[in-house]
């Protein structure tokens, strides 16, 4: 971790800490009128990010507006921020595919591999084979490799569900398989 990234993690626990002193302030309409201007706060910087993607998409050609919205997505701050405002620009299940590529030689390593069966309600639904599945490390290979490698990628998943190659997992009624959805980093389309 770089020195500005750790100051970076300060600034962001010190900013956690104000915001749980915020909630815990006696008096209701202070305790109202600084969640107001934080939320404030936050919708005007949305506003000037979106913006500025916007501005990126226009003038860049497909091809450097691609590798640009790559570029800030591949940072993790502004990844983070892009997140928060729902403006990343690389859809939940094409982050959670790439996370599943970079475990995948480690897990590959010991045996094993995983399939991406689809994301459905923010949930990834995922196959483990190989001795990665009923081998007593199975859990923790899916812990702390999978899951570290997802939600580095992906924070905004709402959870895993895994299942073994010989029990797929139920899948819930309208799950769209990761095969029928197209695999490729997207740029914001304007609308008009």
């Amino acid at each position: 971790m770089t020195p500005q990234d750790r100051q970076l993690t300060e600034r962001a626990a010190q900013i956690e800490a104000l915001l749980g002193d915020i909630e815990s302030l006696p008096d209701p309409a202070l305790r109202d009128a600084v969640t107001g201007i934080v939320q404030d706060l936050l919708a005007l910087y949305g506003e000037g990010l979106a913006r500025i993607l916007e501005s990126v998409r226009r003038r860049c050609s497909d091809t450097e507006g691609a590798q640009v919205l790559a570029d800030l997505a591949g940072d993790d701050l502004v990844s983070h921020l892009l997140l928060l405002h729902d403006l990343h620009p690389v859809d939940l299940q094409t982050r959670v595919a790439n996370a599943l590529e970079g475990v995948r030689p480690y897990l590959k390593s010991h045996g094993g591999n995983v399939e991406l069966l689809g994301v459905e309600d923010g949930v990834a639904h995922l196959r483990m084979q190989g001795s990665c599945h009923g081998c007593p490390a199975s859990a923790i290979t899916l812990k702390l490799s999978i899951e570290e490698a997802l939600f580095k990628a992906a924070p905004d998943l709402a959870g895993i569900e895994a299942g073994g190659a010989e029990e797929p997992a139920p899948l819930p009624a309208g799950f769209v398989p990761a095969s029928a959805v197209r695999r490729r980093d997207r740029m914001p389309q304007s609308e008009g």
